[in-house]
């Protein structure tokens, strides 16, 4: 295993809780959840890392269990302290909807004579046929 999550211990190749840091995990959702700050939260639940590696335990889908990780958190807990670090960053300005973007289509016409010489070397001739495009913005309306 590369990482096992806090509040899991590995025993013969099972992941099993850590009654310790399980119960400090959730004392840090519940802390979160009750309005605390990250920090303060873990800081409550007895927790010592950084901001970062707090906010990723609380999206920590291996503690609502799957098929190697048994679960500490129930469902409800996870999705109330999503839903408030949802609306915590909403309060920030951290969150922007999303706008459609507007659809503009810019119509060209484009013309060219045909070349009046003849270069042996294609990418001279391709250099020359290109340099004769000459092209113009379509407004609406025109065709």
């Amino acid at each position: 295993m590369a990482h096992t999550p806090y509040g899991y211990i590995i025993k013969n190749g099972i992941a099993v809780i850590d009654d310790k840091s399980a119960n400090q995990v959730k004392e840090l959702f519940h802390a979160y959840i009750s309005g605390l700050s990250l920090v303060d939260a873990a800081r409550r639940a007895g927790i010592e890392r950084c901001h970062s590696s707090i906010a990723k335990m609380l999206t920590c889908k291996r503690y609502l269990g799957d098929a190697f990780y048994p679960p500490i958190i129930d469902e409800d807990t996870f999705k109330q302290a999503e839903a408030e670090k949802i609306k915590r960053a909403r309060m920030l300005g951290r969150i922007r909807e999303q706008t459609e973007p507007k659809k503009t289509f810019v119509r060209m016409r484009f013309t060219a004579p045909s070349p009046e010489t003849l270069y042996e070397d294609p990418f001279t001739q391709a250099e020359y046929a290109y340099s004769l495009i000459e092209s113009e913005v379509i407004a609406d309306g025109e065709s």
